[in-house]
């Protein structure tokens, strides 16, 4: 039986370009980039060499890029950074409710520290309510953060908007472009974002290194303090392979970002057709056209998607529950229920993402095998009204 991997959302595999350009750093290259010696300067050429790179990609001046440990790193130090930073002007934060975790879970904390935050409410598509946001700016507001788009359900938000709200009240703004990068074009000056994350590891790169740009001018508190590295901003020796990776990463996936998106959306177009075609009782969850070329999210009626999961493993089919963040939590999507999901339904969602190495058989013979492991746990399930039971399992009546 072939495995089929439909959970690019959570980490997709190393591009082979990628791992060649890394493979020095870890042995021949191995120096500590601080280091006042040859092979420092060599580590250190590389770093300043994916500083650029970095920056090129995305529109910003290598002095604006700071490497972290991966996307909830560079999360947790935009927003609490920008707390701390931004403390004597106001303790006011707004979050939207369908960030992930690492944005939701840091303003919990800083809720307990004495900041006060709103999580903005969104549509039933998952898309930021722009009217209700702008409600909810205070004179003491000094944080918005809002991603570019949304890891479970893979709905683009409305940054620029949101941008410019809080461009004009003097407020600071950050997007968490994590599952944005090498789906769509990012340039921070047109997203008018004043901080943007990243992380290697969804776009081909490596696992453990990520990205917080951080706008020339703008005040931010340090996160983790021990030595001199990224300017005296982050302490910490520097990933030399993983930053040399995730810099060659971005700048395949921005060379290749229009043959990749259209690849991806044609497949997820395929399998979100035959799904709504081919099998009854479900929920497509998203915005049908504002979102990323690589998701679907759907909701099965009548099945717990723990099952579904664990059934769509043993048939040898990778997806996934919504955040891999989040895996194994017994709590429903909060970005499904922030949508107006019922909670039952919620729990039903399985969320399939599309990559590069994925074809178009991949997806028929995905669909073929869902569609029988649907059919034997609604057999199976008590959930499943008996009238309807004894038409869809007439075997059974």
């Amino acid at each position: 039986m072939r495995n089929i991997y439909f959970d690019h959302a959570a980490t997709t595999p190393v591009h082979p370009r990628v791992l060649e350009k890394m493979l020095p750093y870890f042995s021949e290259h191995f120096g500590n980039p601080n280091s006042p010696h040859a092979f420092g300067r060599r580590a250190a050429c590389a770093v300043d060499e994916a500083r650029d790179a970095v920056a090129a990609c995305i529109g910003a001046k290598p002095s604006e890029i700071y490497f972290t440990s991966g996307g909830t790193e560079a999360d947790n130090w935009a927003l609490r950074g920008a707390a701390h930073a931004l403390a004597d002007r106001g303790r006011h934060l707004i979050v939207s409710a369908v960030e992930h975790p690492a944005v939701l879970s840091v303003a919990a904390e800083l809720e307990r520290e004495g900041f006060e935050v709103t999580r903005a409410p969104v549509d039933a598509y998952g898309a930021v309510d722009l009217a209700a946001l702008q409600r909810a700016i205070r004179p003491d507001t000094v944080f918005i953060g809002v991603m570019a788009a949304n890891n479970e359900v893979g709905t683009l938000q409305p940054v620029k908007e949101v941008a410019a709200l809080a461009a004009a009240r003097g407020i600071a703004f950050f997007t968490d472009a994590v599952q944005a990068a090498g789906a769509m074009k990012l340039d921070v000056k047109e997203l008018g974002a004043d901080m943007l994350s990243l992380s290697g590891h969804k776009f081909y790169g490596p696992k453990g290194v990520g990205v917080l740009y951080v706008r020339s001018g703008f005040r931010l508190a340090r996160l983790v303090a021990g030595g001199h590295q990224e300017r005296g901003m982050r302490g910490g020796t520097t990933n030399v392979p993983g930053v040399v990776g995730l810099a060659e990463a971005l700048r395949l996936a921005q060379e290749t970002l229009e043959e990749n998106a259209a690849h991806a959306a044609a497949l997820r177009d395929r399998f979100v057709s035959r799904v709504r075609r081919e099998i009854p009782f479900v929920e497509y969850n998203g915005h049908p056209e504002r979102r990323l070329p690589g998701n679907a999210n759907f909701s099965f009626r009548y099945i717990g998607g723990e099952s579904l999961l664990f059934n769509l493993d043993l048939a040898g089919i990778a997806a996934s529950g919504g955040s891999a963040c989040s895996s194994g939590s017994p709590e429903p999507s909060h970005v499904l229920l922030a949508m107006g999901v019922p909670e039952g339904l919620a729990r039903s969602s399985i969320r399939f993402s599309f990559g590069r190495g994925n074809t178009a058989e991949e997806v028929d013979c995905a669909v073929d095998r869902l569609k029988e492991i649907v059919v034997r746990l609604r057999a199976l399930s008590p959930l499943f009204p008996k009238d309807l039971k004894n038409e869809v399992f007439p075997q059974e009546a």
